[in-house]
């Protein structure tokens, strides 16, 4: 059989770029793709487990060119062997086709196709982006269609990946704070996510911005382009059943006010038509799923908090009506949270997390319809990319898996692991064009204790710790980390199967306080966020690594933002 990565060409589709059959452009349907600057319909025609053909359709519906490149990436070690009607280079998973003498005409509509045999071995996954001539393929760019007010583009019709061709929202509040601090101007207009972390943020804390004063802000940002916000929606039931600094406002048994009093308040604001032009993004309930695999049950990790959440089903319940209620928005985009490598790595976890994510999709009105990607390490300090070893790695007979600090795990770093799991989700049955984010607000580990190349080979431990740019004691430390600098700035696909780097979690906010401190927020204290605490065994009873005199979640910690910033990498100017 073959398989297809195709624009959905349906003037009533809901995403453009799904895998399916190809479908014919009619004179009907053609003014629904008019906004869509390019397709791109790869096809694999045959595949033999170690080898495949691969057939791809560039459809031009920009200016007429007279010569062009197409580019795309791989998620996996594919690599092309011969070609034709092309003349094809490949540089580690990036491929470039660009046109033979004789095919370099494209008029406004047409097309052309070329072909390739590759081999592999692992997975043969579709490339999940494409760009022709440096234009993103198979994504309505909001340039026909008008929007319904504040601010015009935009046409209620969802695109493959929002972030392309779109900016984000720069939070002002946040970008405030950031710019009071020393050095601060050089970040502070990045955009970061908006927590809605208890019913009183929608409209707002302490005289502070609500969820309607930041889509209006949005608006007055967007001007006549494309714009994303970032929202966190993170206040289920029992919230955050294994880490006491996060606790939210509801009871375990509170399914009932989380759906009228939290998200059907939500979705009524971001329904109103004021703000169909925006493309909003909403990561669901971070940490809740991923505790019901790993923190419940027999496990040495398991709380009596998460097993009742497993047991009475409200985290399941939760993210479904959360899912069902904004997915029906047609500009609402669902990020479901996936963790972590270094919690959901391990094949103990990889499989049952995807499964279980799939039976939440699925529940209270919701279908994977709804969700249009993850995101993995929210508010979290792992690494994007490993550079100094590999999971593969030996020293001396001995595997790099086997290291105390990879232990076991089968993912050194973020972007291997959100890969991964994302092919591992499109096989549990999520849509095939899902896309991914990584969180790189606090992942950088630059600085003077960045590694410049491998660590020794002496043992494999001196080898992965010499060599990693994770500087964390354990992996499954998470409390304002001592080190921990800026990562990656947000950026929208910047890898396969990856729909944008964010900075959903703002850079200078706590992650807990330091010791108790009494609050109206619902917020315990967590031995985590104590440096002197000297661990449990979700972090291999290890010291905290936290920083002192943290304050509560989510409030401003001066001293951690110039130390992110200190520690920046790629390192601020």
């Amino acid at each position: 059989m073959s398989r297809t990565r195709t624009a959905v060409l349906a003037a009533l589709a809901l995403v453009a770029g799904v895998s399916g059959p190809a479908v014919a452009v009619t004179p009907s349907s053609q003014a629904a793709i008019s906004a869509i600057p390019c397709t791109v319909d790869y096809k694999i025609q045959n595949d033999w487990g170690s080898g495949f053909t691969a057939a791809v359709t560039v459809t031009n519906n920009s200016a007429a060119k007279s010569s062009w490149s197409v580019k795309w990436s791989y998620a996996g070690n594919q690599t092309v062997s011969s070609y034709w009607n092309t003349k094809l280079t490949q540089s580690g998973t990036a491929v470039t086709a660009n046109n033979e003498t004789y095919n370099g005409s494209l008029a406004t509509g047409g097309s052309v196709s070329f072909g390739f045999n590759g081999t592999y071995s692992g997975t043969n996954a579709i490339p999940t982006a494409f760009t022709l001539d440096g234009v993103t393929c198979n994504v309505d760019d909001g340039s026909s269609g008008g929007g319904s007010g504040g601010g015009g583009g935009g046409t209620g019709t969802r695109v493959d990946n929002p972030y392309s061709g779109a900016k984000v929202y720069v939070n002002p509040e946040w970008s405030a704070k950031a710019a009071a601090e020393p050095g601060g101007t050089r970040v502070s207009n990045q955009p970061t996510g908006v927590w809605l972390d208890r019913i009183a943020a929608i409209n707002g804390v302490n005289g502070g911005m609500g969820l309607r004063d930041h889509l209006d802000a949005a608006l007055a940002q967007k001007g006549s382009g494309e714009e994303v916000v970032q929202l966190v929606i993170y206040d289920l039931p029992g919230r955050d059943c294994s880490a006491l600094a996060s606790n939210g406002e509801l009871g375990p048994t509170e399914i009932d006010k989380y759906k009228s009093d939290f998200i059907d308040p939500i979705a009524a604001i971001l329904s109103d038509s004021k703000y169909a032009s925006l493309r909003i993004v909403t990561t669901i309930e971070i940490d809740s799923l991923p505790n019901l695999v790993t923190n419940t049950g027999s496990r040495a990790t398991a709380t009596a908090n998460c097993d009742t959440m497993l047991a009475n089903g409200n985290y399941v319940k939760g993210v479904g009506y959360a899912l069902a209620k904004l997915g029906a928005i047609p500009n609402v985009y669902n990020y479901l949270d996936a963790g972590h490598h270094g919690w959901l790595g391990w094949d103990d976890n990889f499989a049952p997390s995807a499964n279980l994510f799939k039976q939440a999709a699925t529940s209270e009105g919701a279908t994977v319809d709804d969700v249009q990607g993850f995101i993995t390490n929210t508010a979290n300090y792992s690494a994007l990319k490993e550079n100094n070893f590999t999971i593969n790695d030996s020293v001396n007979g001995t595997s790099v898996r086997q290291s105390k600090w990879v232990d076991w795990n089968r993912y050194v770093d973020e972007l291997s692991f959100a890969q991964a799991f994302r092919t591992e989700l499109v096989s549990v049955g999520f849509n095939s064009g899902i896309g991914m984010l990584i969180d790189t607000s606090r992942n950088g580990w630059g600085g003077s204790a960045r590694p410049t190349g491998p660590g020794p080979t002496t043992s494999v431990d001196a080898y992965v710790d010499g060599g990693r740019y994770d500087r964390r004691i354990h992996v499954g430390n998470w409390c304002n980390q001592a080190g921990a600098g800026l990562g990656e700035r947000p950026q929208a696909s910047p890898a396969a199967g990856i729909d944008a780097y964010v900075w959903m979690k703002p850079p200078g906010e706590s992650d807990g306080s330091s010791s108790a401190i009494p609050n109206d927020e619902g917020k315990g204290f967590d031995q985590m966020c104590d440096p002197t605490y000297t661990g449990n065994a979700r972090n291999g009873n290890n010291m905290s690594g936290a920083l002192p005199n943290a304050p509560l979640s989510g409030h401003w910690f001066s001293a951690q933002f110039q130390q992110l910033m200190a520690n920046a990498y790629p390192p601020l100017s």
